[in-house]
């Protein structure tokens, strides 16, 4: 169910039929449309730490899409290597640093209310990763992907550790497999092959 207008966030609910097709005509509308202002590759930054069961969403979409080999596509961030708040900062300067007009796709986890527990967000725009947890860092993306794995209220960090790990691994699949239909489908585009040139 799309709670906001399309396409500055929309929310989809992970357990209803057509949460793949809302997540992946959402993310392939923001991603093409954001293609025709010059942008010459796409860097998915997934967030997170694989030491907090709510906070592993972004490490494991890294680890689940980390072999997709299209040109101009990077991915920073899985269970091995986390994206998280002590190297986010560098993490986010090399990118800028070594690739030619990134488009960064944010992707994280995050605490929300009760009622949109279980669901994703796809927007435009930066998110503010550890704001949830009283961290103050700075904006990232220029797309953001985020999974509401549990409901902010006292002692947020509690919250993230008790988690339930079946939530974040279905958030997990549905965007890893929206992100390589969204590629496969983007390849066949022209606005990316002759912009991006995304080719196996």
């Amino acid at each position: 169910m799309l709670l906001k207008p399309l396409y500055k966030q929309v929310y989809i609910d992970i357990n209803k039929s057509c949460a793949f097709k809302e997540f992946t005509d959402s993310c392939y509308e923001i991603i093409s449309n954001s293609m025709k202002n010059g942008y010459k590759s796409i860097v998915f930054v997934c967030i997170g730490t694989d030491r907090s069961t709510g906070d592993s969403l972004g490490p494991l979409i890294g680890y689940k899409i980390s072999d997709l080999t299209y040109k101009n596509v990077y991915i920073h961030g899985n269970l091995e290597k986390p994206v998280h708040a002590k190297n986010i900062g560098k993490v986010m300067d090399d990118i800028l640093r070594v690739y030619d007009k990134p488009f960064i796709v944010a992707i994280d986890a995050c605490l929300g209310k009760m009622d949109h527990v279980g669901f994703l967000t796809v927007g435009e725009g930066s998110i503010k990763p550890g704001s949830g947890v009283k961290k103050d860092l700075a904006p990232v993306g220029d797309m953001h992907i985020t999974g509401i794995v549990n409901f902010s209220g006292f002692m947020d960090y509690l919250i993230l550790q008790n988690t339930r790990l079946s939530i974040v691994m279905k958030m997990a699949d549905i965007i890893s497999m929206g992100i390589r239909y969204v590629l496969w489908k983007a390849n066949n585009d022209p606005v990316f092959t002759s912009v991006l040139c995304i080719n196996q």
